[in-house]
């Protein structure tokens, strides 16, 4: 049975109880799964700039996240694993994504997606599956924006 459309708003700004980071794995989570039908996404944190525990203030915000691939029936899709950095420069919120595997192209979201080469870093054309990460790019960016203006 397929799982009910997420409901962001519930999360409000990173509010729920635990911590920020907790929340923030759970919208990113939630935004996977839509833009990445079927596949189910789990998100563990890599890297961070704060206390996993503490609150993530949306003025700091720069971590990592690892997005782990499942099917509806639970079995991991390791070369369709996803590695995604969320980070200011300055006052703009910018996203890396890309697949763990280096050789695939990465995508760069600021104000504009941007395709780059996983080896080079040169700019390179959207990959044939790439359409889905730029959807979840535009989410997760519209959302965090979002929470750092309120």
């Amino acid at each position: 049975m397929p799982s009910p459309e997420p409901d962001f708003s519930a999360l409000g700004p990173f509010a729920a109880e635990g911590s920020a980071n907790t929340d923030l794995c759970q919208l990113v989570a939630a935004a996977a799964d839509l833009c990445r039908k079927p596949w189910r996404h789990a998100v563990i944190p890599i890297a961070s700039t704060s206390d996993l525990e503490s609150d993530i203030g949306l003025e700091e915000l720069d971590c990592g996240f690892r997005l782990e691939v499942r099917t509806p029936t639970g079995e991991r899709l390791l070369e369709e694993d996803l590695e995604l950095e969320i980070y200011r420069s300055g006052r703009d919120l910018n996203l890396n994504l890309g697949w763990s595997d280096d050789q695939r192209p990465l995508l760069w979201h600021g104000s504009h997606p941007v395709w780059m080469d996983g080896v080079t870093g040169e700019r390179c054309a959207r990959p044939a599956d790439g359409l889905p990460l730029e959807s979840l790019a535009r989410r997760l960016r519209a959302l965090l924006a979002g929470s750092a203006d309120s």
